[in-house]
């Protein structure tokens, strides 16, 4: 069984611009809303199976968490579950929002 790549913040930059991608963001809704990469869905234990259910295994996804730690679980989980390119950002938002301050989005009420 495959598993996860973790990416690097312009790897992830990269990937983003040549592909569709999933951004799958595990931080809490406080954090999420406080700003999260554009078109990020926040993914949690309420939506998890929905989430497996409906999103295609065969897109990547980039798992994004505080800093790139617990996101690389979350990323293993995900393969596990048949899911054929997942990835696990280093750095996580923390890094994101530091080297990409105009690429993060704030407060959608409606998507967490």
């Amino acid at each position: 069984m495959a598993d996860f790549k973790r990416l690097s913040i312009e790897q992830a930059r990269q990937l983003m611009a040549t592909r569709e991608v999933v951004l799958a963001d595990i931080r809490d809704p406080q954090s999420y809303a406080l700003g999260h990469i554009p078109g990020a869905v926040r993914l949690s234990n309420e939506n998890l199976h929905e989430f497996i259910l409906e999103q295609d295994q065969q897109q990547p996804v980039i798992v994004v968490c505080y800093h790139g730690v617990s996101s690389q679980g979350a990323a293993r989980y995900l393969v596990e579950q048949g899911f054929a390119e997942v990835y696990s950002l280093d750095g996580g938002f923390t890094s994101w929002q530091q080297y990409q301050p105009d690429q993060v989005a704030q407060n959608h009420a409606g998507r967490d």
